[in-house]
C-alpha cells in the first residue's frame, strides 16, 4: 500500500498572509517534504531565492528537489530552525518572508522506526535528528520518577502524570521499555479507569499526552521554539535599525508560525506580542488561524493546527 501524500495544513492561509512576489526571498525555517516551499517557489519565480532549513537530512532533501524542479534557486541548510536566523546573517541573507510550520512531515509519523507514534510499533526513538545522542528509551530508562512525572506533567499536561511515572519505573524494573507498544501499554494500564474512559474525558488514546511530552523533550522543541521566535522579535529590531541583533529580516517581512499544541501556541503569542509591544512589528492575527471545515475532513492533521503572522515594522491588520 502507498503511503498518502504529505498536505501542508493551512496552505491557502499562509500564501494570502505571507504575499510572496516575483524576486522575493523565502526562508522556510521547518521545510519538511517541501509543501509549503513549493508554493512560495511559484510566487517568487526564477528571480527569486527560496531557503530551506530542516533538522532532517532526508527531508531536507526531498524538499530541495522539489523546489530545483520549479526552476527556482534553492539554498538548503541542514540543522535546528533555531538556528537559521545566526546562519542567514552570516551569510548576509535577509528574507521577506519566514515560515515555521513545526508540525511534523506525515512521513515522519508514518516512519515506525522513528518512534513518534504509538499506533505503529516500533522503537522507543522519537529523535527527528537521529545523530542527537538522547531517544526517548533512554529519558525513559534513566529519569527518576519524580523527574518523570515533572516531564510528563509540564509537556504532556497529563493530570495522571505521577500514576503513569510510577508505572513506567515499576515496569523498568522487570525488563527495559525498548518499543512504542511497551510504553503505550504501560501508559494505559496507568489511567485506565480514572477520570474517566481511558482515563481522559475526550476521545484521545490515553498514552498521547505522555507521546507528546517525551517527544517534546528529546527533541527540546519548545527551547528551540522560544529561541526562533526571540530570534524574530531581535531580527524585527535589527531591521528597522533599532537593535543590534542579527540582519536576517527585511523591513516589513512577514513571519509566520505553524503550532500544533497550546504550550506551542503559548509561546509565539507571548513573543510576537512582546515584539508588537517593544514596537518593532505588527501582529496580522487577531486570533490563531485555525483550518476551516473542509480542510479538517481532507486532511485531520489540520484539526489542531494553530497559524500566528507578524510584520516587521507597523503595518494594517489584514481581515484574519
Amino acid at each position: 500500500m502507498s503511503r498518502p501524500a504529505h498536505i501542508p495544513v493551512l496552505r491557502r492561509q499562509v500564501s494570502d498572509l505571507l504575499r510572496l512576489g516575483q524576486g522575493h526571498t523565502y526562508a522556510d525555517a521547518t521545510a519538511g517534504l517541501g509543501g509549503h516551499a513549493a508554493d512560495a517557489a511559484r510566487a517568487v519565480g526564477p528571480a527569486g531565492h527560496i531557503i530551506l532549513n530542516d533538522l532532517d537530512p532526508a527531508n531536507l532533501a526531498a524538499a530541495t528537489r522539489a523546489v530545483e524542479t520549479l526552476g527556482v534557486p534553492v539554498t538548503p541548510f541542514h540543522g535546528n530552525f533555531a538556528a537559521l536566523p545566526a546562519e542567514l546573517a552570516r551569510r548576509g541573507i535577509a528574507a521577506h518572508a519566514v515560515l515555521a510550520d513545526v508540525g511534523f512531515a506525515s512521513n515522519q509519523v508514518e516512519d515506525a522506526s522513528r518512534g513518534l507514534s504509538f499506533s505503529r510499533p516500533g522503537p522507543l526513538d522519537m529523535r527527528l535528528n537521529p545523530a542527537s545522542p538522547t531517544s526517548a528509551a533512554t529519558l525513559v530508562a534513566s529519569l527518576s520518577e519524580a523527574d518523570l512525572a515533572d516531564l510528563i506533567d509540564r509537556y504532556g499536561e497529563e493530570r495522571h502524570a505521577r500514576r503513569v511515572a510510577r508505572r513506567i519505573v515499576e515496569r523498568r524494573a522487570e525488563q527495559p521499555i525498548q518499543t512504542t507498544d511497551d510504553l503505550a501499554a504501560i501508559v494505559r494500564s496507568a489511567v485506565r479507569g480514572v477520570g474517566g474512559a481511558g482515563g481522559h474525558s475526550g476521545a484521545i488514546d490515553p498514552a498521547t499526552r505522555t507521546f507528546q511530552a517525551l517527544r517534546i523533550a528529546v527533541n527540546d522543541e519548545l527551547g528551540n521554539l522560544e529561541a526562533f521566535v526571540d530570534q524574530v522579535r531581535a531580527g524585527a529590531a535589527a531591521a528597522l535599525g533599532l537593535g543590534p541583533g542579527p540582519r536576517w529580516l527585511l523591513p516589513e517581512a512577514r513571519v509566520a508560525v505553524i503550532s500544533f499544541h497550546s504550550l506551542e501556541d503559548r509561546i509565539v503569542k507571548r513573543g510576537f506580542e512582546a515584539a508588537q509591544a517593544q514596537g518593532v512589528a505588527t501582529v496580522l492575527t487577531r486570533r490563531p488561524i485555525e483550518a476551516e471545515p473542509d480542510e479538517v475532513d481532507a486532511n485531520p492533521r489540520a484539526r489542531s493546527a494553530r497559524l500566528r503572522v507578524l510584520q516587521v515594522g507597523i503595518a494594517a491588520r489584514p481581515d484574519y
